[in-house]
């Protein structure tokens, strides 16, 4: 079976997103996470997303600004398998993506029962919050930025029953950010 994680930045005082969707204050722009991010695209076939972080996602890594700045995520981020879940059908305009709209835990079930690589969820926190309550996600890694932004939607935000799990590894980087990955118990 294959692994459903998520992947998910966060501020110190342990927002996803500051106000209006702002991720300018991750702390990516760096050499050290680009490594890091080529390295865990590798293990990756299947990107999951609702229907905001994909939008995001589908304006940004198409564009020139993206091929320029980030060559090689651009290239998997565009040819990389996704799945989008929205409330209704939709349709997503991006090369290799598919809407998924009904019988959400039954087909992410499903793609994790077909053989492939990892399976990732990148942002997406109600989408995340949802599988999560499930029982669907297999791994948590939080990459923590050292910096704190006051406001904006906290992470896990819309949990409604506590969910236990188990730190299984940390990586403290130069840049400042420490990545802790926790397993489902």
């Amino acid at each position: 079976m294959r692994t459903l994680y998520l992947f998910m930045m966060i501020s110190l005082d342990g927002y996803f997103e500051g106000k209006n969707h702002d991720l300018s204050w991750h702390n990516a722009n760096n050499e050290e996470f680009q490594n890091f991010v080529a390295k865990q695209n590798a293990t990756i076939d299947t990107i999951l997303m609702g229907k905001t972080t994909y939008e995001m996602m589908r304006d940004f890594w198409p564009s020139e600004d993206a091929q320029t700045t980030d060559p090689l995520t651009a290239e998997f981020m565009s040819t990389t398998k996704k799945y989008v879940f929205s409330h209704e059908p939709y349709e997503p305009k991006w090369e290799n993506a598919e809407t998924i709209h009904e019988d959400i835990n039954v087909r992410v079930q499903a793609l994790k029962e077909e053989p492939g690589k990892d399976i990732a969820i990148f942002g997406s926190n109600i989408l995340a919050v949802s599988l999560m309550e499930a029982g669907l996600v297999d791994e948590f890694r939080i990459m923590i930025n050292p910096i704190a932004i006051g406001a904006g939607t906290p992470l896990f935000h819309g949990i409604t029953k506590p969910l236990q799990l188990s730190l299984t590894a940390t990586t403290q980087f130069q840049s400042g950010n420490v990545l802790t990955i926790y397993k489902n118990t």
